[in-house]
């Protein structure tokens, strides 16, 4: 089974008539479309309606003609096909998904005429709001006839594609979309879903997502939406989803055909062909059945500057789960990049390193073999020998990969900068704020932060440290926030869709931006940063609660607009590393240094911050 089907395996379990279970909210039941053609024949535009759920759901059809136009032999396996003569309603789609569950035995071109049970399916399940595929199960299928043209593909492109993303959800359905009548001219969403299973092709476009481990990439139709210095598409508040991003995915097995490997910036060429498909991990998704050719633009990992002697740099960088069971190479690699793409700042706060087992579930809570391989590593690319310091969590308490126990660590350059241990820190001792000689101080370096709070419930607790740097305190907490895990996809079938995990971090935002304000009670002055992998947008909920009181600043936010990034998720560029700034420290250089994000080949999937400033 070729690679790309691994994420897909879900889609091909047993078809459920989702809404005849009460699964899909805001259901459809009957609508003009649902009456069958002026011969009593069920068209596929009949079965499709002018809704998001076929008003035919969980009905038999019989004889349902058309087209193949496309053949999927792995994962959710099954075709699609197309009536040739389409009625005269842009909102009813002229194709659909015929799920065989084994290997079809249709060929493109095909004429065909399919019996079955109309079903709508949810990929990931109802729970996870998303959207429904509208599909025929249980077919009987019989080719009429072969080598037929196919029906002419409706092009996507910037025109063609509305600039508003999605129609208000009905609150009379708990937001749900799915019962609005589709208006392919004004909503994004509404104008993929009309063309749900229908044969389309898209011209040259930009690449905005790289090619991932399963076959994917994401590509713009609108070269000018959003756009990024370096090629991307860039996400800049809940209100501009980027409507023109399109999943790419291929029909052809991996083993006939390997995927092309593209990084963002670079141009998926000629004409892509195929079904709009609709899948889980990614909303509409052309699946093509000719691929377009991939043209290189050459994009370079960027390099930041060194500090210079008066100036401390501090960065942060997710390692992705790094330990000792990973290759080497990881660990050069992600070396090499402190040294030579980071400078190698005085201070690096690194999320994500693994106890030293990883993710063996032992009990094992050390991380001292991860950090010293790592340490190693950067001195052999010629960085120097930085000192750390951490606290080892409770087993299985933060989150994360099961068994791995991720955490932060300081590493700092012990010569040019030094590190003030008090001693006592633990996993559930917190730290405070005191004064010395008239200054703020920690009681425990490293400390954790309020680690008994319940906004720290199964993910990372910050860890704090205190700093000399030329005589100058500076206090660092490194953070880890809870994951998106569990919020609703941007194609979910409520508009809004629901961000449940923003709940806890904002709570984890509360805590910290209390930390900073007692610090700051104690000395208006002292230097604080606040770094790490916050897990939100710089404009969201979550950094709101972190800056609260104006104690704290969003340094990403002194960049360009098309510059405020450092995580690319479905083909949009945007904010998950942060460093945030006491108001002491109100003259600094920042950098989002790009060299894994926007890259099919990745050393982690993000990308590293760094802060420059004179304490």
């Amino acid at each position: 089974m070729p690679a790309a089907s691994s994420r897909t395996t879900a889609v091909s379990a047993v078809v459920t008539a989702a809404l005849a279970a009460g699964l899909l909210t805001g259901a459809a039941t009957t609508s003009a479309s649902a009456s069958p053609s002026a011969d009593g024949q069920v068209r596929i535009h009949d079965i499709q309606g002018a809704t998001r759920i076929s008003p035919l759901t969980g009905r038999q059809v019989s004889g349902v003609a058309g087209i193949v136009t496309g053949v999927r032999t792995y994962g959710s396996k099954g075709f699609w096909f197309q009536d040739p003569e389409p009625d005269a309603d842009p909102a009813t789609s002229e194709g659909i998904f015929v799920f065989t569950s084994s290997a079809p035995s249709v060929a493109v071109g095909d004429a065909v005429t399919v019996s079955g049970t109309v079903t709508e399916y949810v990929p990931g399940g109802a729970a996870s709001g998303n959207q429904s595929l509208t599909q025929i199960s249980r077919p009987t299928v019989a080719v009429v006839s072969s080598g037929n043209t196919l029906p002419a593909p409706v092009t996507i492109s910037e025109r063609s594609v509305p600039s508003r993303y999605a129609p208000a959800g009905d609150p009379a359905a708990g937001g749900s979309i799915n019962a609005l009548p589709l208006a392919p001219s004004r909503y994004a969403l509404d104008y993929y879903e009309s063309l749900e299973g229908m044969n389309v092709r898209i011209g040259t476009s930009r690449v905005v997502g790289a090619t991932d481990p399963y076959a994917e990439l994401w590509v713009t139709v609108k070269p000018h939406e959003n756009a990024s210095r370096r090629g991307g598409t860039v996400y800049g508040s809940y209100t501009a989803q980027n409507t023109g991003r399109l999943q790419i995915q291929s029909l052809v097995p991996l083993a006939e055909q390997p995927f092309p490997t593209a990084d963002v910036g670079d141009v998926l060429s000629g004409t892509t062909e195929g079904p709009l498909d609709f899948n889980q991990y990614g909303g509409y998704t052309l699946t093509a059945r000719t691929l377009g050719t991939v043209t290189g633009k050459g994009l370079a990992r960027e390099t930041t500057r060194k500090q210079r002697n008066g100036e401390l740099a501090v960065a942060t960088y997710n390692v992705e789960n790094l330990d000792p069971t990973d290759p080497q190479e990881k660990f050069d690699a992600l070396a090499a990049a402190v040294v030579d793409n980071l400078a190698s700042p005085d201070i690096v706060a690194l999320e994500e390193i693994q106890d030293d087992n990883g993710a063996k579930d032992d009990g094992t809570v050390s991380a001292d073999r991860t950090v010293k391989m790592f340490t190693d590593a950067i001195v052999a690319a010629g960085g120097p020998a930085y000192q750390w310091r951490s606290i080892d969590p409770e087993d299985k308490k933060d989150g994360g990969e099961p068994g791995g126990n991720i955490r932060q660590v300081f590493l700092f350059n012990p010569e040019r900068v030094s590190f003030t241990d008090r001693a006592g820190g633990d996993a559930t001792t917190a730290a405070d704020v005191v004064r010395q000689q008239g200054r703020a101080a920690l009681t425990l370096s490293p400390g954790r932060i309020d680690p008994a709070n319940a906004a720290w419930t199964n993910s990372r607790k910050p860890l704090v440290g205190e700093f000399a740097f030329r005589g100058r305190t500076v206090f660092v907490v490194a953070n880890h926030f809870a994951s998106k895990g569990g919020d609703e996809s941007i194609v979910s079938q409520h508009q809004p869709p629901a961000r449940s995990s923003e709940v806890q971090r904002h709570a984890q935002a509360e805590v910290v931006n209390t930390f900073v304000k007692k610090l700051l009670s104690v000395q208006k002055n002292a230097d604080v940063l606040v770094v790490g992998d916050i897990n939100d947008f710089e404009f969201s909920g979550t950094t709101k609660a972190l800056t609260a009181g104006g104690v704290l600043y969003p340094a990403v936010k002194s960049l360009p607009r098309q510059e405020r990034y450092s995580y690319v998720y479905q083909g949009n560029t945007q904010v998950l590393d942060q460093i945030l700034t006491s108001p002491s420290i109100d003259d600094f250089h920042y950098d989002s240094v790009h060299i894994n994000a926007e890259f099919a080949d990745q050393n982690s999937d993000h990308d590293p911050q760094v802060l420059r400033f004179r304490p």
